[in-house]
């Protein structure tokens, strides 16, 4: 049975537990489903004020919801709609501090107010995108990006 620690010391200390934590939930295991269940899981159980943590797969044509913690959510997004589209086009993470001034935000749970999103690119090709939401404006810094991009990146060699 796998439990979390309560993390500990500066940011950059707590996401190297967390990072800690996520690899060995996935040691061993090369489903992505279940892999990204545990670590949507771990993310939203282990970080604070956050009302959302899950996963978008890329079908080809868009996203479609995988695992998750927190409200249901939006079940397509298109890759030109909201932050997770423009994370998934771009290639690159972003780190939105009010999604209300982000256009096209897509507002799955209109509680939320930041959000970060980090595509998942594996051999080159678009897998989907980490996606974390906040109720809290501007929740997310440097910090969290890199300790995020950190465990979407375990995520990504967990498929190997």
């Amino acid at each position: 049975m796998f439990t979390t620690a309560t993390l500990t010391g500066s940011k950059p200390e707590q996401y190297a537990q967390l990072l800690a934590q996520a690899r060995a939930l996935v040691h061993g295991e090369s489903d992505r489903i279940a892999n990204a269940a545990n670590l949507s899981a771990l993310i939203y159980h282990a970080l604070p004020q956050l009302n959302w943590a899950g996963f978008y797969f890329f079908d080809g044509t868009e996203l479609v919801v995988g695992p998750f913690q927190g409200l249901p959510a939006c079940v397509r997004i298109p890759l030109h709609k909201g932050v997770c589209g423009a994370a998934a086009s771009s290639r690159q993470t972003r780190r939105v501090d009010d999604v209300d001034a982000f256009p096209g935000h897509i507002a799955c749970d209109s509680a939320s107010r930041s959000e970060l999103v980090v595509p998942l690119l594996h051999d080159g090709e678009l897998v989907g995108v980490l996606d974390i939401d906040s109720p809290v404006t501007s929740r997310f810094d440097a910090d969290d990006q890199t300790g995020l991009e950190a465990i979407a990146q375990v995520f990504i060699e967990s498929l190997t």
